[in-house]
């Protein structure tokens, strides 16, 4: 594998980690809104990565590193929260609450950005080695 390949990889890890980053980010500004109803309430979203194999022997060679392959909403239910003074409580009295753990979103933010500097890492040193061979000539 050369290194400009290795490059390529290390970026599929980037651009996977920032969609990851964007998801934390989002399920964290939501997790204390409120709505009157189930259908209008916030989900957690979570992204599926996949692993992309290249193939060494492909002409030209197939890219290889890892995509997001969709977004999903989390399946845990929604909180209900009995509170019939609110002005967003339906016609039982209830407000319902997004689904987001917060503790565990600040674990996948923690999670993701040293992902996303361990990448950012792999692609300065292939770019330091790059620097390097390209000065044995000199």
């Amino acid at each position: 594998m050369s290194l400009f390949r290795i490059m390529d990889v290390a970026g599929t890890g980037l651009a996977a980690q920032t969609v990851r980053l964007n998801l934390v980010a989002s399920n964290l500004a939501n997790a204390e809104t409120v709505s009157s109803s189930v259908e209008r309430t916030y989900r957690a979203r979570h992204p599926v990565f996949a692993a992309v194999l290249g193939d060494e022997l492909a002409e030209p060679a197939a890219s290889a590193g890892v995509q997001v392959l969709e977004v999903v909403e989390s399946a845990r239910p929604l909180q209900a929260e009995y509170r019939p003074e609110h002005p967003l409580a339906d016609s039982e009295g209830y407000i319902y609450r997004p689904n987001v753990n917060v503790v565990e979103e600040l674990a996948n933010m923690i999670s993701a950005s040293r992902s996303y500097e361990t990448n950012l890492e792999v692609i300065s040193t292939s770019k330091q080695l790059l620097q390097r061979t390209l000065s044995l000539g000199q």
